[in-house]
Parts: structure tokens; sequence; C-alpha cells
């Protein structure tokens, strides 16, 4: 990274946020002073919180701290690697300064399995969301937008997803994401599961009424099914003795089913909206344990 930034005339301040490592880093870091970097701190949490809330706790962090250039968000694994940030920063200075700019990856590292099923998410993504989620932390947006994200409880489940739920101004940059430094992602398929329904669940309302709208249907189509068992019952000779008793009978139950799911939704729906939620601003400065600064140039 401090090669990149000399080769771009750039400089920064690094923040690391240590998700409840149980390695500290080392005193003397990093082993070689940079020369493009102004200052790197370290904010430890308390306890692993997941990488998506670490990154809350660490833009709250920046908010706090009265940051006002533009803010890079990044894995520090090296799948988001420094030499894309340039570009990053060119398209943000092109859309004059005010919107998020995000990595849209193109091509992933990962093998089939993996590939496969980010296919099948980003399919179930755009049908109850509404859009095809192509791009994740790797991004860069304005200090001022910190204002707004750091008082949405939603920030807490996703960053990305929540920016476009706010209605931030955003675009992408195409970017392939790069393989690890080392080592391999600790990251399994429950993770990657419950790492994609938080992202939806950002979007619970908009989930919530199409899915009740998806029961809405199929109601009026086992309703429409029903009445035409009971026609063909009456008026013709069609059909094995039994058998209109039988499938009415599983009709009623499955239109039974989706009018108590449709009430489970609304109700949910109605019962969260009551509710007094998270606040990143004043509920995540409980997780940090402490700050420090391992590097600065004016010490």
């Amino acid at each position: 990274m401090d090669s990149v930034f000399g080769q771009h005339a750039l400089t920064a301040q690094i923040i690391f946020v240590d998700d409840g490592s149980l390695e500290p880093v080392p005193e003397q870091f990093p082993a070689t002073p940079p020369q493009n970097i102004q200052q790197i701190q370290t904010v430890e949490l308390r306890t692993n919180l997941g990488h998506q809330r670490a990154l809350c706790v660490g833009l709250v962090h920046l908010q706090r701290s009265g940051i006002s250039s533009p803010v890079v968000v990044m894995d520090s694994d090296g799948e988001d690697a420094p030499a894309d940030i340039p570009r990053l920063l060119e398209k943000f200075v092109a859309e004059g300064n005010r919107k998020v700019i995000f990595a849209a990856r193109r091509l992933r590292a990962e093998g089939f399995v993996f590939k496969f099923f980010y296919k099948l998410y980003r399919t179930i993504h755009r049908a109850v969301v509404g859009f095809d989620p192509r791009f994740g932390n790797f991004s860069v947006l304005p200090a001022a937008v910190l204002e707004r994200l750091v008082v949405t409880s939603d920030l807490w489940n996703h960053y990305a997803a929540t920016v476009v739920k706010m209605k931030i101004p955003y675009s992408t940059v195409p970017i392939d994401r790069s393989k690890r430094f080392a080592g391999e992602s600790r990251m399994g398929f429950v993770g990657l599961v419950i790492h994609g329904l938080s992202a939806m669940s950002v979007f619970g309302d908009t989930v919530g009424v199409r899915l009740l709208i998806s029961c809405g249907v199929l109601g009026v189509l086992t309703a429409i099914l029903i009445i035409a068992a009971i026609v063909i019952k009456a008026a013709t000779n069609l059909g094995i003795p039994g058998w209109a008793t039988y499938v009415t009978g599983l009709l009623l139950l499955l239109l039974s089913e989706l009018v108590v799911l449709s009430l489970i939704f609304i109700f949910v729906a109605l019962y969260s909206r009551g509710q007094s939620s998270f606040a990143p601003i004043r509920d995540c400065p409980i997780y940090i344990s402490k700050v420090r600064t391992v590097f600065s140039r004016h010490e």
C-alpha cells in the first residue's frame, strides 16, 4: 500500500480494526517505517463481532474522530488489492467527491462450488430484494456520509446494503477480486449463508412485502383450483371417485398455511417497527477495548 501511494502521490492514515484477534499486534509494526503513510492505528475490539459489525465499529470510530477526508474501506487479507485504490479514488473525484464508489466484482478467485452458490444467492437476492448485489465492502465514501450511516441500525448488519437502502448516491468500478496474502478464509458455508441473510435483512420490509404479495397470488390460485375441483366434481363425471375430496382438502390445507404465513409477516413487520433499535453511534463504542497508535510520522 505504501508503494502504491508513493506511485500516485497519495498519503493516508490507516486504521486496522482488530476483531478480537488472539495474536497481539507486534510492538515494532510496521518493521520498516512507511514513507507515504502518516499514521497507523489499531482499534482493538473486546470480542469477535464478525467482519460486518467490526466494520461498523470502525466507521463509528472514524466519525467520532472528526475525520474530513475520503474513507477507503477494504479487507486486509489481500483480496482487496491496494493497487486498485487509485482507480476507486479516480472515480470518486470524477463523480464530484460526493458518491460512494464500490468495487463491482468481475472475476473471483474462489472455486466452482463457491461460485455456484454465489450465483444462486444473487438470483434469490434479485428476486426478493430487487437488485443484483455485485459489490461488497471495498469502496470509497465521503466523510460526510458517515454522519448518515452511523445513526442507522442497518449498518450493524451490512455496510453495502445500508448504503443502497438509505438511497445514498453510489457508483461502481469493475475490479477483479485478488487472492489472499496467506492462508484460507475461516468463513465456512454457514457463515456465508448468514452473511447473505444479513444483507437481505437490511431490506426486511421489502422482502416481507414481496413475500406477502407472493402468498396472496398463491392464495388466489389455490382458491381458484378449489372452486375448479368442486365444479368438476358436481357438474361432470370426470375423475376418480374420491379425488375431489383429497384435492380440495390438500388445497385448503395449503391455503390455510399461506394465510398463517401472511399474518406472521404482517405482525412481525408491525412489531419490529415499534421496537427501539441499535444505534451504532451510541452503542458501538462499548465494544472498543482500546485504540493504539503503532506508527506516526509526527513522533
